[in-house]
């Protein structure tokens, strides 16, 4: 009798947790389609229109802050409308863990309860990894495996820096809280290995960054690899989120200030 209750549990507890790795994965392409994962299908279809283009892919640019309006203030609501939607599915990924039970203060280290942690590790990532990858792309673009990145196309008015500054945290949020939070934190619980944990965060952030060119794939591949063996030691979301918006500011803001005759030595050297 007692081992008959023993097999009946065993198998309840199987079908349990067979029936919440289905869920997860089901929940998992959701997600990802409904943000960084639909963004890698475009960049793909991006990277294919750049190389039959009928000529060479350094000759290309990618612009990642374009204004999409002449009209200011409405080209302010557009900009202010995309960086607020951008970030309602991390609110869902959040959701959904909470949901689960799974603390995004405990598990994911989204809070602010070690500010000289968190700070210090994201301005030593920033720096560890912002000087490499400058090199990365400026051998990728003369290669021509990669095309110019224009940081900031938008124009000129009072609001432009602080837009962009809202921009690059946007990015920084929504990349690191979904493709190191969320993502790892649900694929550990289907069981894979912490290669795969890593491989799978890793190509995802190459992915979404094709439309670039090969040089960005490779260059954020070897960061989501930092960043999740980061995250995998320490549980902390947070020092990401500052060194990938340091990243981006310095990119986009530094960008949109430089004067036109250094964009345009720049553009001739590369």
């Amino acid at each position: 009798m007692v081992d008959l209750c023993l097999a009946t549990v065993t198998r309840v507890t199987l079908e349990k947790q067979q029936s919440t790795r289905s869920v997860y994965a089901v929940e998992i392409a959701v997600v990802l389609l409904l943000s960084l994962g639909q963004s890698a299908i475009y960049s793909i279809v991006s990277l294919t229109a750049k190389l039959t283009a009928g000529k060479p892919l350094a000759a290309q640019t990618a612009t990642l802050n374009a204004s999409v309006s002449p009209r200011p203030y409405l080209d302010l609501t557009y900009q202010i409308l995309g960086i607020f939607f951008d970030l309602i599915p991390v609110a869902l990924a959040l959701y959904l863990l909470w949901r689960d039970h799974t603390s995004p203060s405990r598990e994911l280290g989204i809070d602010y309860r070690r500010p000289r942690f968190d700070l210090g590790w994201g301005f030593g990532l920033a720096a560890g990894i912002g000087i490499p990858g400058l090199l990365l792309v400026y051998a990728a673009l003369r290669l021509g495996i990669n095309a110019q990145i224009v940081p900031s196309a938008l124009n000129s008015y009072w609001w432009t820096v602080p837009v962009l500054i809202l921009s690059a945290v946007q990015n920084a949020v929504l990349e690191e809280v979904v493709v190191v939070g969320y993502l790892i934190t649900r694929l550990r619980a289907l069981n894979l290995s912490p290669v795969w944990l890593i491989a799978c965060s890793a190509v995802l952030r190459g992915s979404y960054h094709l439309y670039q060119g090969f040089g960005a794939f490779v260059g954020n591949a070897i960061m989501g690899v930092v960043f999740a063996l980061f995250f995998l030691r320490t549980r902390r979301v947070m020092p990401l989120i500052v060194a990938h918006s340091l990243l981006d500011i310095t990119a986009f803001v530094g960008y949109a200030l430089l004067p036109d005759s250094l964009l345009t030595w720049l553009k001739i050297s590369a």
